[in-house]
């Protein structure tokens, strides 16, 4: 019989797109936020997200609260905290009580062999919504954020450093550099601090994210793609420059890769050229100017250029058709 209630209830949530009475939502959804449910209140927190009730914050904010205490059992996973505290940043909510609670829970559950933390997302996400918070001042917002740069799960020091990127000072620009060159970290998370440093500066700091480039490594590759990302005459050049001295084949491709990823006229005649050459690097060049989505023009020039080469004209054949799948 529970079960079937449980379900029941999910269905009438659900039903709810069907129903468009600006009365009939609030009240549903109102109720389902004080279920004692942990799932039903998710799925109730997504669809004010999804309606954009602004009007049930109050409920959100009451609901996000209840969910702390003995919160290992009332909210297993942080089903309903990790929904509740996406439905108030996507409402736009300002106040920082609430997304400061979030990035200091800790959640741990019982697993195989021992416990584990749960609430990595719910950190994550309220770590971002603090951008938001115009109650903040810069400097207060990088106090709270500095912290999470060392927290436990990878997903939260990435999206953290997103966050102190969205601040947009050179004070976080300053922070995001020291973070990459202190200590070592997943190389996820320091190309999110090399393409931080690269999106508030600008291509000036080009030659701070060109030193990570010698270890060839996949932090190296992180860096590699935050400079292929400012789309600049500069990031090419340094990128090819790269290429130039490096030997190892897997970092070689990766280079192709990034020097494709700058969208810029000079980079693709580099790479055409490579081909045209047959060069050591002419099936990696093609590769990459496919993967990243050549126009039909391209396309039709990197046919005529192969045209007398089978093995070329097969692996583009083969690219074009994993492209369209």
């Amino acid at each position: 019989m529970a079960k079937r209630k449980f379900e029941d209830q999910l269905a009438a949530l659900d039903r709810l797109r069907d129903k468009p009475d600006e009365h009939a939502r609030p009240e549903a959804l109102r109720q389902a936020l004080g279920n004692r449910n942990n799932f039903i209140v998710a799925k109730a927190a997504d669809l004010v997200q999804e309606f954009h009730l602004t009007a049930l914050i109050p409920e959100l904010i009451a609901a996000f609260e209840r969910f702390f205490a003995h919160s290992e059992k009332t909210d297993p996973q942080c089903w309903a905290k990790n929904s509740l505290s996406r439905a108030l940043a996507a409402l736009d909510y300002q106040e920082a009580d609430v997304f400061l609670h979030g990035i200091r829970h800790i959640q741990m559950e019982p697993v195989w062999g021992g416990t584990s933390d749960t609430a990595g997302t719910l950190r994550a996400t309220c770590a971002l919504a603090l951008v938001q918070c115009r109650s903040l001042s810069s400097d207060d917002l990088l106090r709270y954020l500095v912290d999470l740069l060392a927290d436990k799960d990878k997903a939260v020091r990435m999206e953290v450093a997103h966050a102190i990127e969205l601040v947009g000072s050179s004070s976080a620009a300053l922070l995001l550099r020291l973070r990459a060159v202190l200590t070592a970290d997943e190389p996820e998370v320091l190309g999110a601090c090399y393409a931080g440093v690269l999106r508030i500066e600008g291509a000036r700091a080009i030659p701070w994210v060109r030193r990570f480039l010698a270890a060839a490594d996949d932090s190296a590759s992180e860096a590699a793609l935050a400079i292929a990302g400012t789309h600049t005459v500069e990031g090419f050049e340094v990128l090819r420059e790269c290429l130039e001295k490096t030997r190892d084949a897997w970092f070689r491709s990766v280079l192709l890769s990034a020097i494709a990823l700058t969208r810029q006229d000079a980079a693709l005649e580099f790479m055409l050229d490579l081909i045209r050459q047959e060069s050591r690097d002419a099936e990696g060049a093609l590769e990459a100017i496919v993967r990243a989505g050549a126009s039909q023009e391209v396309l039709i020039r990197l046919e005529t250029l192969i045209s007398g080469n089978p093995k070329l004209a097969r692996l583009l054949a083969t690219e074009r058709g994993s492209r369209q799948k």
